[in-house]
């Protein structure tokens, strides 16, 4: 597999890299990477080839927008592609944000708004956090509760940008399929961005997302290949799995996934990151790097070459199902 092949997003013109980088890291996730890191790890991206980033205004409160921009902006802008995501504004506040999951965010308040005044807004200040032109690809973030106003409002906002040549391609991000398979036969979307519902341990989106958009040619960027850390770790103590301590149950099935790995002396993290990418619908993995040798990792990973058996024994164990793809295209 080549995971610094381009291809495009849907039937637009944006072209992304197989493995991009995922920017929720940069923002403070679990851990604080701080600028320095930040702008080392993103160099070090580049270095290897990956030309596709995302990002998101939610994402330490505008921190991971700002070192991503504190890099990219120093680059021709024609070399790679960026998307971040709208529906959530960042309002300043004398009160220190309180994020149980981002690590030392800025003084903000973050609130949803899905409203043409809210989209706009968002899009000038992810600009002006990245200090960038444009952004490629524009995101409809986590609206799990906000479906009237996405579909009704920011979309319809999103595609008139997309028909002025502002944004080159339009789609929404969220950890569950449902609503993107409803948006999927409502709106004339490019791409959506799905975290960790096509993993080895998690393929609900399978049987009825995948094929919906490969139908409607909407291509799938897979986020959380790793399902918050789990396939990316020895499976000892202390083991995450959608950002919650890992249920025994799930443990032991990353267990037997990662044994016969073994057997195949080929690392679980590698099969991890390659298994969404076989599938048709998708375009694109993007897992997240706080360090330089976590991007170097990444690529090496992305790059093994996974004997066809691998997948094979793993359904003739029925630790994954029969109709999911796995021949390498």
């Amino acid at each position: 597999m080549d995971p610094l092949e381009k291809v495009r997003l849907g039937n637009t013109e944006v072209k992304v890299t197989r493995l991009g980088m995922g920017g929720a890291p940069m923002g403070g996730l679990v851990t604080d990477a701080g600028a320095n890191i930040a702008n080392e790890t993103l160099k070090q991206a580049y270095e290897e080839g990956i030309r596709y980033f995302d990002t998101a205004p939610l994402y330490g409160s505008g921190k991971s927008e700002v070192f991503f921009g504190e890099f990219l902006s120093t680059l021709d802008q024609d070399s790679f592609t960026l998307s971040s995501k709208v529906g959530r504004l960042l309002d300043r506040t004398d009160t220190p944000s309180e994020d149980p999951i981002y690590r030392n965010p800025p003084e903000v308040k973050v609130r949803f708004d899905y409203s043409r005044d809210g989209v706009l807004r968002s899009i000038e200040e992810s600009l002006t956090r990245l200090n960038l032109d444009r952004i490629d690809v524009a995101l409809i973030h986590d609206p799990d509760d906000h479906y009237e106003e996405a579909i009704d409002t920011a979309f319809p906002t999103l595609a008139d940008l997309r028909s002025q040549g502002v944004i080159g391609a339009i789609g929404s991000g969220m950890n569950q399929w449902e609503m993107l398979a409803d948006f999927a036969r409502n709106a004339d979307f490019d791409c959506f961005l799905l975290a960790g519902r096509y993993t080895l341990l998690d393929y609900s989106a399978l049987s009825e997302f995948l094929p919906i958009c490969e139908e409607n040619s909407i291509s799938v960027i897979l986020g959380g290949p790793y399902n918050s850390g789990i396939l990316a770790s020895d499976l000892g103590k202390n083991v995450t799995y959608f950002y919650e301590t890992a249920p025994q149950y799930v443990i032991e099935k990353a267990k037997a996934i990662k044994s016969i790995c073994d057997d195949f002396n080929i690392p679980l993290k590698a099969a991890a990151l390659q298994f969404g990418l076989l599938h048709p619908a998708v375009a694109a993995t993007i897992p997240g790097a706080r360090h330089p040798t976590e991007v170097s990792e990444n690529v090496e990973m992305a790059s093994l070459n996974i004997p066809s058996e691998l997948w094979k024994e793993l359904k003739s164990k029925s630790l994954l199902p029969e109709e999911a793809p796995t021949d390498d295209r």
